[in-house]
């Protein structure tokens, strides 16, 4: 199981991108589940919208509905990481979505987070483990 970062699931929606397969195949490949914070959803909306492609969200929410995507609500201990974890690392520009996938991951014990943001993702350091591995 991996918790799903925004970049890797549009890659993933978006046929243009230059990583789209590989993204593609790492959520329908072995290795287990598709974990999603709920707030990457609507990341995923709003990068559809900017990008004009629209139809992104839609095929995203029919994956979430098919079950191929487990969301995950946050739970009030989440904020309160979350909120640590922004102060921890203002200088380096961690967005709130980036700090819900930390706090989400290290809430269920994850290790693996699918990204394609090495310059947050192999700073931040998690509670549960040494570092995050980081994939594709």
């Amino acid at each position: 199981m991996a918790v799903f970062d925004t970049g890797v699931l549009f890659a993933a929606l978006d046929r243009t991108d230059s990583r789209h397969r590989e993204c593609a195949t790492l959520l329908t490949g072995p290795g287990g589940g598709v974990i999603v914070p709920e707030p990457v959803v609507v990341e995923i909306d709003w990068l559809a919208r900017s990008r004009a492609i629209p139809a992104a969200t839609v095929t995203f929410l029919e994956s979430i509905a098919r079950g191929e995507c487990v969301l995950c609500r946050l739970a009030v201990d989440d904020y309160e990481r979350v909120s640590h974890l922004l102060t921890r690392y203002r200088d380096l520009g961690l967005s709130f979505v980036d700090a819900t996938v930390v706090a989400v991951a290290e809430r269920l014990g994850e290790n693996v987070v699918a990204t394609l943001d090495r310059r947050h993702f192999s700073v931040v350091k998690p509670l549960h483990c040494e570092a995050f591995t980081l994939v594709p």
